[in-house]
């Protein structure tokens, strides 16, 4: 499936200027410091490479959504001060992405130099796709490296317009990685392929749970999405998120299910509030049995045995999204025992999304799943079959 494209390991960067555009997209607090390094860490063993091979190397990135403007808390500064420390050794930070400073900064690098471009959404022209941004910022390259997973189904000019003035355009090995995993998970995988899918709204998750049909053994339905499912087909699940107008879409899920002979499940009981807070009073329920004024906020214990019973024969499992409103304590047990569950299986496990890779971090399994996903929005799109943009990007075998 993603076999033919050309990776870092196809042409010589010896001594080269080499761009990466990476997603070093990390949350910070309040003060600007990172809170969650993992994305710059995914990084390094492509860096690595590069500065074996005496290249010169130009990152780039986005962070957060400024909207085409210069704006000080999306500055990518903290991420060169963090990759300096990760390294060892100096990334000159740059406090724009194009123009003749850049280029003058950048064509008198020296072998082993590592530059680190300010954000590229302060450009109107990285979100448009704008071919003259797209330009310049090929201006500064011999070879173009894709390793931004998680910006890779967007048709951004650094991910997508790029190819029209670059050539190569290569996979970088965190691209790579991602790509190799999910095809293992989900194009050639071990059977009983197990998925895992929760999340608020059916809306959102349509594409992908039509999709893992065709491709799954079994397939659980958590978190909030679960009451469209129960309530479509009759059932009353007191003041429980529903979606009424995806009544037809869950009923015809069901029965696409039945059709290809994959094992469907819902939750069997409910951890229930009549708020979402930290507050409010708590009931466990069967499915059957959520009191008029009360709202199923996470999946119950026995959900949590049906969960292991699905899992002792699993080859391959998939999760995406989380089983109830894990950020509040009294709400986070189905998620985090469902990511106990599939740390414990010697399965082949991929998570991704991030509240999903959020929640692996919390409950403390990060070393346990085979793969995490760093890209949300990219995972999704692979998972309902789509193809991504940037493959369009990168230049193919011959």
């Amino acid at each position: 499936m993603f076999n033919g494209y050309m990776t870092l390991e196809d042409v010589d960067v010896t001594a080269k200027r080499v761009f990466v555009r990476t997603d070093y997209n990390v949350p910070l607090d309040e003060h600007g410091n990172i809170v969650d390094d993992t994305r710059i860490r995914e990084t390094i063993p492509t860096i690595n490479y590069l500065l074996d091979r005496n290249a010169k190397i130009i990152l780039a990135s986005h962070l957060g959504r400024p909207k085409g403007k210069r704006d000080p808390k999306y500055s990518l500064f903290p991420v060169a001060k963090r990759l300096e420390r990760l390294l060892g050794r100096e990334v000159k930070f740059l406090p724009d992405c194009i123009g003749p400073a850049v280029e003058e900064a950048v064509f008198s690098m020296k072998e082993g130099d590592i530059i680190l471009l300010e954000n590229l959404r302060f450009h109107p022209g990285e979100e448009k796709n704008d071919p003259e941004f797209a330009k310049a910022l090929a201006k500064l390259a011999e070879i173009y490296v894709i390793d931004a997973f998680g910006t890779c189904h967007r048709k951004h000019a650094s991910v997508y317009g790029i190819k029209d003035f670059i050539q190569p355009v290569v996979m970088g090995f965190l691209l790579e990685r991602e790509l190799k995993y999910f095809e293992k998970a989900l194009v050639n995988p071990q059977r009983p392929v197990v998925a895992f899918i929760g999340g608020a709204k059916v809306s959102s998750k349509l594409g992908v749970i039509k999709h893992l049909l065709d491709k799954v053994d079994k397939i659980f339905i958590g978190g909030a999405m679960a009451f469209t499912f129960i309530k479509a087909q009759g059932y009353d699940v007191g003041s429980s998120l529903v979606e009424e107008d995806m009544f037809d879409e869950a009923l015809s899920i069901i029965d696409k299910a039945k059709k290809k002979g994959v094992k469907f499940y819902l939750p069997v009981d409910f951890i229930c509030g009549q708020a979402i807070s930290e507050q409010t009073p708590v009931i466990e329920v069967a499915w059957q049995e959520i009191p008029k004024g009360w709202m199923g906020l996470d999946i119950g214990h026995a959900s949590v045995i049906l969960i292991r019973e699905i899992l002792k024969d699993a080859q391959t499992i998939v999760w995406n999204g989380p089983m109830g409103v894990f950020e509040i304590d009294k709400f986070k047990m189905g998620t985090f025992e469902l990511a106990h569950a599939i740390a414990e299986s010697p399965a082949l496990s991929i998570a991704g999304g991030g509240d999903t890779d959020y929640a692996i971090h919390k409950a403390g399994v990060v070393d346990k799943i085979s793969y995490i996903s760093t890209g949300g929005g990219a995972f999704l799109e692979l998972l309902e079959g789509k193809q991504l943009p940037c493959l369009e990007a990168i230049t193919k075998v011959k």
